[in-house]
């Protein structure tokens, strides 16, 4: 259709004598445009818009053919250049040399559509900070409404802090990551013992939307001040899910490989995306997922390593590959373990530190899937703070019940 009205456009100028009918719409349209890109401020230029595009004498020069559109072309592309943000100038330069009427107003209509998502994005940057002030005002006082109605609404909330609480004062279980108990000497009963580390609320909070996604699709008692995210983090736990996964097989084919094929980015980059495109169905298939990429990414292995010139993996490793792979379909495979918890580490210290300060001391495994955490983080940060924007006095409330007075003074309250 939009070649069709380019070759329309073509036609009627092309004629004799020529049709401007469609040219002084798309100047009109063009004028429309060039002043909703202007500040409020640039009244000069406003009128030297008007003037220049001024819709009655172009339909006068048109009557009587004198409409001459390469000249109009080339002011618009001179108030173009004033008003372009610099990452456009290179378009606006190349169209400069278009000498065909038609295809220069077509190049001129794409990059004013560029300059309008610029000015979009512009807008909305500014905008933000009052955008938020105003939503976390707006979705606390609908709550406060709500609140006000149902006193106990809170509950599920207060539990689940509450939970988040007595995780952080329990003593650790052993797990895959950690050295097993029966390998550790106990302290003598003279011996002094390492109290637990004093509470905060910070940690309290970080605990808790940590648990949000280990949470149990048939507890129904999910906090009310986290409804409106639930959507968000399940979808958070699937991608943090699919990163473990990730994860496990790169680890996997690296203690088989070496380091000479994981030195290749390229390689580790097309080992991603095999392994990102198989596992797709992981949830719904584990076992006939994992099957055929350790199929895939054995293959892989062998290609590449006889692509540089060095021996392939012999029969027995090559089934011991596949194997350690297909294992990692089972739900206690040692590596899949370690990995999650590993991702869990790390999205706590975003809470705590940041996403950029916890990408500087990875746990060891996530290296090579940085990129990708780095997204989950964020995305976890994000969604977290904000929560805490709005729901933040509700929390200091019921924090004031689980935290002693003294705890609290480690970490005030009001860093909330």
């Amino acid at each position: 259709m939009h070649n069709a009205f380019w070759d329309h456009l073509k036609e009627q100028l092309s004629a004799t004598p020529p049709d401007f009918s469609c040219a002084l719409e798309l100047l009109k349209e063009i004028k429309e445009i060039l002043l909703s890109l202007l500040l409020p401020r640039q009244n000069r230029l406003r009128s030297e818009i008007e003037d220049a595009l001024d819709v009655d004498l172009l339909k006068q020069e048109a009557e009587h053919g004198a409409l001459n559109v390469p000249h109009l072309s080339k002011y618009i592309l001179n108030m173009m250049t004033l008003l372009c943000a610099p990452v456009r100038d290179e378009a606006v330069q190349k169209l400069e040399s278009v000498t065909d009427p038609v295809r220069l107003l077509r190049g001129i209509f794409q990059v004013l559509g560029l300059m309008k998502m610029d000015m979009v994005n512009y807008t909305i940057q500014s905008l933000q900070p009052h955008l938020q002030e105003h939503s976390v005002q707006y979705e606390r006082a609908k709550f406060q409404e709500l609140l006000d109605k149902q006193p106990g609404l809170l509950d599920h909330t207060t539990k689940w802090l509450t939970q988040a609480a007595a995780d952080l004062t329990a003593p650790p279980l052993p797990g895959p990551d950690t050295p097993d108990s029966s390998g550790v000497a106990s302290p003598s009963p003279s011996e002094p013992v390492d109290s637990p580390e004093p509470l905060s609320p910070t940690m309290v909070l970080s605990q808790g939307f940590l648990n949000l996604l280990l949470w149990d699709p048939e507890n129904e008692e999910f906090p009310e001040t986290l409804q409106m995210d639930r959507a968000r983090l399940q979808e958070l736990e699937s991608q943090l899910h699919r990163l473990t996964v990730l994860a496990s097989v790169l680890l996997v084919a690296s203690s088989f490989s070496g380091n000479v094929l994981f030195g290749s980015p390229q390689f580790v980059d097309k080992l991603k995306r095999v392994t990102k495109a198989l596992t797709e169905e992981f949830d719904s298939r584990p076992e006939e997922a994992m099957l055929t990429l350790s199929e895939q990414v054995s293959q892989e292995i062998h290609q590449s390593l006889k692509s540089m010139g060095l021996a392939p993996l012999s029969s027995d490793n090559t089934a011991s590959l596949k194997g350690q792979l297909q294992n990692i379909a089972a739900k206690e495979n040692c590596v899949c373990s370690v990995i999650d918890q590993r991702i869990h580490l790390f999205l706590k210290c975003c809470l705590v530190l940041g996403v950029q300060r916890s990408l500087l001391d990875l746990p060891g495994g996530l290296t090579l899937i940085e990129a990708e955490l780095a997204e989950l983080g964020q995305k976890f940060v994000n969604l977290t703070r904000h929560n805490q924007q709005v729901f933040g006095p509700y929390y200091m409330e019921i924090l004031k019940t689980l935290i002693s007075p003294a705890q609290a003074l480690e970490t005030e309250v009001e860093s909330l």
